[in-house]
């Protein structure tokens, strides 16, 4: 006779840490969208100007700024969003 299986229980899930991002914190909190947009101006510029065999590389590393670009503006438009609604007293209590 074969053993009999017993029913395993799961074992609890760890509590996993909250991630913390300091640097991005005290850039989101200290910017404005323009201001993020005019960060990677120059970044952008510089990519556009790849020549030869770079230029592959180079469109791969313009769509990753540009996303990080649009990550970043999207956090700083939230934050001024719920800053002004704090401040005007709208919004879910």
């Amino acid at each position: 006779m074969p053993p009999s299986a017993k029913p395993s229980t799961p074992a609890p899930a760890q509590e996993l840490p909250t991630p913390s991002y300091p640097a991005v914190e005290s850039l989101i909190e200290s910017t404005s969208a323009e201001e993020v947009r005019a960060f990677f101006a120059p970044v952008k510029a510089g990519l556009a100007e790849l020549k030869g065999p770079k230029v592959e590389q180079g469109k791969k590393a313009q769509a990753a700024v540009a996303r990080a670009e649009e990550l970043l503006e999207l956090l700083v438009e939230t934050r001024e969003r719920l800053i002004a609604e704090a401040k005007g007293g709208k919004g879910r209590r």
